[in-house]
């Protein structure tokens, strides 16, 4: 399946970005506070490289001797790449993982056999655990101050560290156990040379983590890693399902088992290659204002307490380097991401709703707030089915608030196709469905309550059966013979495009 090299950590990816010519360097001096942020955007919205600031400048002006490294994912194709794979072969890859999440039942030897990627995909979940590692050539004071972090938006409150993939485990749990850890990207404000805001939302992973060690009284050991590599920060931004651990995952997308060491000052195990690990501890009960910062919704969040995170060590390579990015009203960096993961979930969402043939999400809809579902469309009511399958199949579906469902005739990414659909298949007062007092995120200011709102499904399929009591109309099409037949005409002209 992998055609692209394992990337081990960063470093490498960095040098297969820069072989291509997908990466620059930026000698200038850029300040971190701001204008870092016009220059990423810029760079993505012109379809750029991953850029490279080699003289970041922190507030006060003096110059960071680490660099940053951002829009490392700002192109499908990165991100593909960072699977190990070109962008044609994502959604095989995603057929992949829904066939190892539910394998079918083994038919003889050579069916056996042929399941070796799969059972050497498994294998590559099981960690190795050394007893030095790179991240750990320097253990340095704790300082935050002295990180080159972004301030990204003229309204946000301070600092913000935008690319950390936060380690935690459940109370009870012990640091071997890296099955029952968790990896997530959670916004890190940073307000104090050893402090930090962890900004994890309820139904998140390290949520529940934390819940457990409070209910036990004692504070629960994190470790926030910057710079990992391409497999374990594409894990961590992966919408798994609660059971299967990202830092076990990673090592099916990297093709090659995690290498962790123990952390110095917290009992977790964390990843060996990274370019930095903050370590540290979340007390019970100990919150701190996080906010505002700008958001992929396009504008600032309110300011929430959340946990503080007590910084015990920063272990670090010898020269580091920074990762970092910008969320923002699409396009930025994350919908990017969103785009390819679309494509990698859909074979697991036609595992579970089989009559599903395309699902789009689009970015411009902060990459999850509305969907649309071609399906194959064989009874009456199945559109309606679809979309109560699809709001209560993951924890992400439960956010999107407008569900519009055609049919697999419809191309379900072309908003012209969908709008075609809406204005000819698709009656107000029967093909629309309402619910109210739904989950929703508490981003999304338009909600009447914070946490709950309404959805809205649109049903623009050709009614068949008892959904209409008249005769549908017949969809107009040329003779495929003389489509071909055009474009020959006009391609021996020098008329076609």
């Amino acid at each position: 399946m992998r055609t692209l090299p394992v990337f081990p950590d960063l470093r490498a990816f960095l040098d297969w970005t820069e072989s291509r010519g997908e990466l620059a360097r930026i000698p200038d001096p850029v300040p971190v506070r701001h204008e870092m942020t016009a220059v990423q955007l810029a760079s993505l919205r012109a379809g750029g490289p991953v850029l490279r600031f080699e003289a970041p400048v922190l507030d006060g002006g003096t110059r960071s001797a680490i660099p940053v490294v951002t829009n490392l994912f700002a192109k499908r194709e990165r991100v593909a790449a960072g699977l190990g794979l070109t962008p044609d072969q994502v959604p095989g890859f995603g057929a992949f993982l829904a066939a190892l999440r539910s394998p079918a039942p083994v038919e003889g030897m050579r069916d056996a056999l042929s399941r070796w990627p799969m059972l050497r995909a498994a294998l590559s979940t099981r960690p190795r655990v050394l007893s030095r590692a790179p991240v750990q050539q320097v253990e340095a004071a704790p300082d935050l101050s002295a990180l080159p972090v972004q301030v990204p938006w003229p309204g946000d409150a301070g600092p913000l560290v935008t690319w950390p993939v936060v380690v935690t485990r459940p109370h009870g749990s012990e640091p071997a156990q890296v099955v029952r850890y968790n990896l997530g990207v959670y916004r890190a404000q940073v307000i104090g040379p050893d402090r930090l805001i962890l900004r994890w939302l309820a139904h998140r992973g390290g949520a529940a983590h934390a819940r457990s060690w409070a209910r036990a009284g004692e504070p629960m050991p994190v470790a926030v890693v910057l710079g990992a590599d391409p497999a374990t920060l594409l894990a961590a931004a992966l919408p798994l399902p609660e059971t299967v651990s990202e830092l076990t995952f990673s090592g099916v997308l990297r093709g090659a088992r995690s290498e962790l060491v123990p952390a110095r000052t917290v009992p977790l195990l964390i990843p060996a290659q990274a370019e930095m690990v903050i370590e540290g501890w979340v007390h019970p009960g100990e919150t701190a204002p996080e906010g505002p910062f700008g958001d992929h919704t396009g504008y600032y969040n309110a300011v929430e307490p959340f946990p503080v995170m007590r910084v015990s060590a920063v272990t670090h390579r010898r020269d580091p380097l920074y990762l970092s990015t910008v969320t923002g009203r699409p396009p930025d960096e994350p919908s990017v991401i969103g785009e390819v993961f679309n494509d990698l979930a859909l074979p697991v969402i036609r595992a579970q709703i089989p009559e599903v043939r395309d699902l789009w999400l689009p970015p411009a809809a902060c990459s999850y707030r509305i969907a649309v579902i071609s399906i194959d469309k064989r009874y009456p009511g199945q559109a309606r089915r679809v979309m109560m399958a699809l709001w209560g199949m993951l924890p992400q579906f439960s956010y999107t608030k407008m569900l519009v469902v055609v049919d697999d005739d419809i191309d379900a990414r072309n908003w012209d196709d969908v709008a075609w659909a809406l204005s000819t298949r698709m009656d107000p007062g029967r093909d629309v469905m309402i619910l109210d007092r739904t989950p929703m995120d508490y981003l999304d200011f338009a909600s009447p309550l914070e946490g709950l709102a309404g959805k809205i499904g649109i049903d623009a399929t050709t009614k068949i059966g008892t959904e209409t009591s008249r005769d549908w109309g017949q969809v107009m099409a040329l003779d495929p013979i003389h489509v071909e037949r055009a474009a020959e005409l006009l391609a021996r002209r020098g008329l076609a495009r």
